[in-house]
This record gives structure tokens, sequence and C-alpha cells, in this order.
């Protein structure tokens, strides 16, 4: 598939996707969420990518919203719900890959932006970061999750004030309500995260996304059926081949050769 709505680039074991609509603050329509999906299929399946980072291309915004253009022609009920549900099935692909995603923030992340923000692993935001939910100004709520994620990261008070207000916040808010896990210069943000994607990336593939799996399946169970799923993911792993070498690595004191098996 042709992008031209994002960038691909791939430095195995890392992956780099790139929203790339810079002249419009690379807001989100159909065709950037459709190029999205293909491009997270091609690397669930690649093997040799463990971490991947998306970031926004220009500088000024990482995306800051749904494209208002394509928003303004949904004038019915199901011509809404069907971009809602488009984009509610791309960002929960995110969640479920597999595999880290990194949002790597700078600029605006508003509407969208900041809701596809909110399905990847966790935030590294640059010190110029502005974020919000602001739909309500517009007469509508967020669609692609907004109203979910949102109380899951900050708590249902500091979402319901942000979502009935549409308050547009800056980095350091960000930081202290949770909505970011780390606030860096804007000029160190992507190697900050290419830092934090190299240490995941160094650890083994099938713990990782065993990791990823049991906590999003488990924020939705009761304790005790989540320490249940917990023990399933540990047993799978013991009798990989992973991790017999990762403790022969430990006792022989180097590194390990992790196989994925």
């Amino acid at each position: 598939m042709e992008f031209s709505n994002i960038r691909l680039e791939a430095r195995p074991p890392l992956a780099h996707i790139i929203l790339d609509r810079p002249r419009v603050l690379n807001a989100l329509n159909a065709d950037s969420f459709a190029e999205l999906d293909h491009a997270l299929d091609a690397l669930a399946d690649d093997t040799g990518i463990r971490v991947i980072l998306l970031s926004g291309a220009g500088g000024r915004a990482f995306a800051a919203g749904t494209d208002i253009p394509e928003l303004a022609e949904a004038v019915t009920a199901e011509a809404g719900r069907a971009i809602s549900l488009r984009g509610q099935h791309v960002l929960r692909r995110i969640e479920t890959l597999g595999k880290p995603v990194i949002a790597c923030v700078q600029g605006f992340a508003l509407g969208g932006g900041c809701e596809l923000a909110m399905a990847c692993t966790f935030r590294i935001a640059a010190d110029d970061v502005r974020l919000g939910q602001p739909e309500a100004k517009l007469g509508v709520t967020p669609g692609y999750g907004g109203t979910q994620r949102l109380p899951r990261l900050v708590g249902r008070g500091t979402a319901l004030k942000l979502l009935l207000t549409g308050e547009i916040i800056d980095a350091t808010e960000a930081l202290r309500i949770g909505l970011v896990d780390e606030v860096v210069p804007a000029a160190d943000l992507m190697a900050r995260a290419e830092t934090l994607a190299h240490a995941i990336a160094a650890n083994a593939p099938l713990a990782i996304s065993e990791i990823l799996q049991a906590v999003d399946e488990g924020l939705g169970l009761p304790l005790e059926l989540a320490l249940l799923r917990e023990a399933d993911a540990f047993g799978r792993l013991c009798a990989t081949g992973d991790k017999a070498d990762g403790l022969r690595a430990f006792l022989e004191k180097r590194s390990p050769q992790w196989n994925g098996n």
C-alpha cells in the first residue's frame, strides 16, 4: 500500500510511524486511519520490529484532531457513528497489537489527536505540548474513545472537567494529572523515546506481548480473575525457550538470545 497521509520508517528493532499532513496539523481523516490500520497490520507481522514510535510531522502538532471538513459532511446519526467506529477500531488495534506503541507528542494533540495518544502504550511529551478534548465546543462528544480512556488515565473528576469545559492544558498540567508519562525538551523528544524503545526491545518479545495483553484484559476484570489471567501468562512463558535462555544468560552473566519461542 502506498502511503500519502503517513510515513513508515523501519529501523529494526524499532519502527516509526509519522502522521504526515503538516499543512493541516496532521488532522486525522479517513485515509489517515486506513493507512494507519494497514501499517499496524504490517508491523504486527514483522518479527524484527519490537517497538513502534508514533509522532507527527512538521513540529507544530502530533495531530490537531479530526479532519473538520470531513466531519462537517457527517449530517446523519449513521454517518457520525461510522466515523466514530472507524477511529475506535484503529485505536483499539494499537492497544491490542502485542507490541508497545510510544506516542511522541509535540505541539497540539487535540480531540482525535489526544485520543490517539491515549491509545498508545505510554506518552512522552515535548514541553511545548497542548492537549485537550474540545469536542463539546463543536457540539459533539469525543468519538475515538476519549470519554472512556481519559477517565481511566486521570480519574473521573479530572476527566469530566476536561471533557465538559473543553480546556486545553499544557505539558506541566498534563504530567501532573497523568495524561502524559514524561515531559522533555522538544529537541530531545525523539532521542528520549528511542532510548526507552531500545530498553524495551532488549527484553523478551513474548514477555512484552504477554504483559501488554495481561494489563489490557485485566483492567476489565475483577482482581481475582485478573490474577488468574496473570498466572496463565506466567505459566505459558515458563514453558518457552526464551525463558530458559533468559535464566541461563542471567547465571552465565551474558546477554540472552531471544528467539520468540
